[in-house]
């Protein structure tokens, strides 16, 4: 594999502009595979959502009319409404979706059949670790919750999945 098999997958790197749009990196193909070996697969793996924010110009920033698909009292309200879900499945142990335990997520992340059936195919090709797949399940979880679904649909997950897909082509180097 060489420097340019890698811009697939564009992450951090020593100088911070691996994969950036506009400034090009400086570091060589060692450089970046010594800076992506700094964090082990196992300390990635306990890390629920992995995302890429691309850089967003200075112009971009100042304007007013930069346009989200929700407004923040919407999403506010939203996660109120999640929390309050939550609060009522799990009583007064003021427990959230992040901290189930694996006990309590066969119990309260129960999954339609099309979800479950998906979520195997996907663990399999991407040979996720079950503490991957018990990630997904509460992201899932906290999606469901989100459009106040009582059970995980295949869509739930593959939304979670897409937060944790970054992992393998970056760390299987």
């Amino acid at each position: 594999m060489n420097k340019n098999s890698l811009k697939e997958y564009p992450h951090p790197c020593r100088c911070g502009y691996y994969g950036h749009p506009t400034k090009p990196c400086q570091c060589s193909y060692q450089e970046i595979k010594k800076y992506r070996s700094k964090l082990s697969g196992p300390i990635i793996d306990r890390i629920d959502i992995h995302l890429e924010i691309p850089p967003v110009e200075f112009k971009d920033l100042i304007k007013e009319n930069i346009k989200s698909s929700l407004d923040s009292k919407t999403i506010r309200e939203k996660v109120i409404n999640a929390r309050e879900i939550q609060s009522r499945r799990y009583g007064s142990s003021l427990k959230i979706n992040a901290k189930l335990k694996p006990k309590e997520i066969k119990k309260y992340c129960i999954l339609e059949p099309k979800a479950e059936e998906f979520l195997e195919k996907v663990a399999d090709k991407f040979n996720f670790s079950a503490r991957s797949i018990h990630k997904i399940l509460k992201v899932s979880r906290t999606i469901a919750d989100l459009e106040e679904s009582e059970i995980i649909l295949k869509h739930h997950i593959a939304e979670a999945i897409q937060y944790r897909i970054l992992e393998k082509p970056l760390w299987q180097n």
